[in-house]
């Protein structure tokens, strides 16, 4: 099955934090955290539409506006999601700009911030030829866990404690559709644009028995089959990816609980190790977990396979020994069940 979700951390692990998640075959991207997003290329941060904030700390934040800038002067739509503090730091932001030259812009970027707090979510509108002043009331809407939802995936969160709320974010494809190259052949059909529209037929549960016209690469009369037939020739449904993000979360009880349940079964966990466990008390302190820790909460999750990041710089020489800590940690409790 070739994934149709592609992540990788933005930095080295010593670095700031950022999963950078580009789509298959097509030019979008999601985002969690903001930190110095300096290191991905323009072309990659121009396919981001929807970026999920855990916390608004430096390192999580900063590279929003290296977002902003590139943004600017272009007709997209950016959202951007963050805890309870959001949108006020996020308005910090986009006062400390002058902004008198904007109404001159031919394109409009219209950002939608949208805060997550225990008992709801607040989605806030800023239009840059407005200078990014919200002129609508905000929307208020109660929270369950899920932020944003289309046909092909959804993006769930939960709060998490770091001293302060911190957020924890979840990907998750609704199902993949893996495409059968010698059912292709069979029917004589060429792979092209068509494979998408043929996808977004089955995520959005078109009805089987309606027709599906598919264009040949010769330019003539374009092929007519039924989908559910179509589907049957030239596709294999399987589970959908999981993949989970959690930074900066304390080692407690009620933390321990929610990451295990947000992170069961994740095809592909990143989870934050910032101390050995021999320096637990200072992990502690910080409000943030030991390698034994992660791999010891992958393990509990069930997760097929997990990476950790965002390491004290401390480690820098060492990042070996933390590795090796969270891979015991995940095989020791994987090996006793």
């Amino acid at each position: 099955m070739r994934p149709c979700f592609h992540p990788r951390l933005i930095n080295s692990p010593c670095d700031d934090p950022g999963l950078f998640v580009p789509f298959l075959f097509q030019k979008r991207a999601v985002i969690f955290d903001l930190g110095d997003i300096g290191s991905l290329p323009a072309k990659d941060i121009l396919k981001i539409n929807h970026a999920f904030v855990t916390h608004t700390h430096m390192d999580h934040f900063i590279g929003f506006d290296r977002l902003l800038r590139l943004f600017l002067g272009r007709d997209m739509q950016l959202n951007v999601y963050g805890p309870k503090g959001f949108l006020k730091n996020a308005e910090g932001k986009l006062a400390g700009y002058t902004w008198n030259l904007v109404e001159n812009y031919n394109y409009q970027l219209t950002l939608h911030l949208t805060e997550i707090r225990s008992e709801n979510i607040i989605i806030k509108e800023y239009h840059c030829r407005r200078k990014f002043l919200s002129s609508k009331k905000a929307l208020e809407l109660p929270f369950d866990g899920m932020l944003h939802e289309e046909a092909e995936f959804s993006v769930s969160g939960v709060l998490l404690d770091h001293s302060i709320p911190c957020l924890a974010y979840s990907l998750h494809e609704r199902f993949h559709v893996n495409i059968v190259k010698e059912g292709l052949v069979t029917l004589g059909l060429d792979t092209g644009p068509w494979l998408s529209r043929f996808k977004q037929a089955l995520y959005t549960q078109t009805d089987p028995n309606s027709n599906f016209e598919v264009q040949t690469a010769d330019r003539q009369k374009p092929k007519t089959f039924c989908l559910g037939e179509l589907t049957q020739q030239i596709a294999r449904i399987t589970s959908g990816q999981k993949i989970t993000y959690i930074a900066d979360v304390v080692y407690s009880d009620a933390n321990s609980s929610k990451i295990v349940e947000f992170a069961k079964d994740s095809d592909h966990l990143f989870i934050e190790a910032a101390f050995l466990e021999r320096d637990h008390e200072i992990a502690k302190k910080r409000c943030h977990l030991t390698a034994r820790q992660a791999g010891e909460l992958a393990a509990r999750a069930g997760a097929k396979r997990f990476t950790i990041f965002h390491f004290s710089p401390r480690y820098t020489r060492h990042q070996d020994l933390l590795y090796q800590e969270a891979a015991e940690a995940y095989n020791r409790l994987i090996s006793s069940e």
